[in-house]
């Protein structure tokens, strides 16, 4: 990929309806830049390689920078003169056996750090909809009930002196660690390569303005290795609450499993500063990376069998859960469809994401976010 403004045929495959205001935006930013925008059917899944078939033959074979949330080209000889793919979503795991990911060297880049904001409001959302017992409490709502004496049995609990493990110290994971410790809570940090110097700790990567831990100073303890033995020693540092913002990659398929629930369950705070996410001690789990990370069978026993005090899930293995799945009915779970990234702003921060990306392009700049194949993100 060469710098300079050439001529860019610049394709735009999304399910919505054009969004006037971004593309008259790209024009100005890049009068240099051909846009041929195609609402397509949100139907054909992102797994689905036959997705491409809704784009023309021609449009393909024309196009030279991507934009899209589920749409690849069939396979990289439809695309000769493709030369960026920027992908609206965080992960490329749904596309690993995809032609285009495996057979081609076309540059890939993912929206990966625009999503700290909204999926921390989440994380907050639901973890203090358990600690402060709001689910009960909405149903008195809803019954018009008013609680009398029942509210002596309504103990929550807050966060000042709780200890958080963020275990993916990324844009969403110190975002996290900045809510969290603005409560009061103290953060502990697990990540795969080793953050001994102040330098190792910047994030480096993109990030909202005015979001996240730039200098990677929030942390108390930063953990890290890949490990058994090192994830262990994270889990073990007695955490109130778990966060996992992971990648899906081989390594990460089922890195908790019973032996981790265990270990978080069994070394977690004292019984004075433990969550009390449905009245006993015991830790809290917030899964927002993907759904296979957890062996989900053994999330269910440890929900179950109070090993862990509760869970907050916005990923499940497989999706949709299907109805008929235990993880539906486990104890003090809260499940929601893949949502906590969604919000009006996103669409706006990944094309604005792309804007970045290509200015740092045309100056001869790495861009932001360009997937390693090798690693799966």
């Amino acid at each position: 990929m060469g710098g300079g403004p050439d001529k860019e045929h610049v394709l735009i495959t999304l399910g919505d309806a054009e969004p006037k205001h971004i593309t008259a935006m790209l024009k100005q930013q890049f009068p240099h830049f051909d846009i041929t925008y195609f609402q397509v059917s949100r139907d054909t899944g992102p797994k689905s390689v036959n997705a491409g078939s809704q784009v023309p033959d021609d449009v393909w074979q024309s196009a030279t920078i991507l934009l899209t949330l589920f749409v690849l080209p069939p396979n990289p000889d439809l695309v000769p003169n493709l030369k960026l793919i920027h992908l609206f979503s965080a992960g490329i795991d749904h596309w690993s056996n995809h032609p285009i990911v495996k057979d081609s060297d076309i540059t890939i880049t993912t929206v990966s750090g625009i999503h700290g904001p909204p999926i921390t409001e989440w994380i907050i959302m639901t973890t203090l909809v358990a600690s402060r017992r709001y689910a009960i409490e909405y149903e008195w709502q809803k019954e018009h009930f008013w609680g009398q004496g029942e509210k002596r049995g309504l103990v929550g609990t807050d966060w000042v002196g709780k200890t958080v493990g963020i275990a993916g110290y990324g844009s969403i994971g110190r975002q996290a660690a900045r809510v969290f410790s603005a409560l009061g809570a103290n953060i502990h940090a697990y990540t795969a390569s080793p953050r001994t110097t102040p330098a190792a700790r910047r994030d480096n990567g993109y990030f909202v303005p005015g979001t996240g831990d730039p200098d990677g100073t929030i942390p108390v303890a930063w953990y890290s290795g890949t490990s058994k033995t090192s994830l262990h020693t994270f889990l073990s540092s007695g955490l109130d609450a778990l966060i996992v913002a992971l990648p899906l990659t081989p390594s990460t398929r089922h890195l908790f499993g019973a032996e981790e629930f265990a270990l978080l369950g069994g070394a977690g705070g004292s019984e004075k500063t433990k969550l009390t996410a449905g009245g006993g001690a015991k830790p809290f789990l917030i899964n927002i990376a993907r759904g296979p990370i957890l062996d989900q069978k053994a999330l269910v026993a440890a929900l179950d069998d109070e090993v862990l005090g509760g869970a907050a899930l916005d990923v499940t293995d497989p999706e949709p859960l299907p109805k008929d799945d235990p993880l539906w009915n486990a104890k003090n779970v809260i499940i929601t469809p893949h949502v906590s990234a969604l919000g009006k702003e996103y669409m706006d921060r990944g094309f604005e994401l792309f804007v970045t990306n290509w200015k740092r392009h045309e100056r001869g700049e790495g861009m932001f976010n360009v997937v390693d194949r090798r690693r799966g993100y």
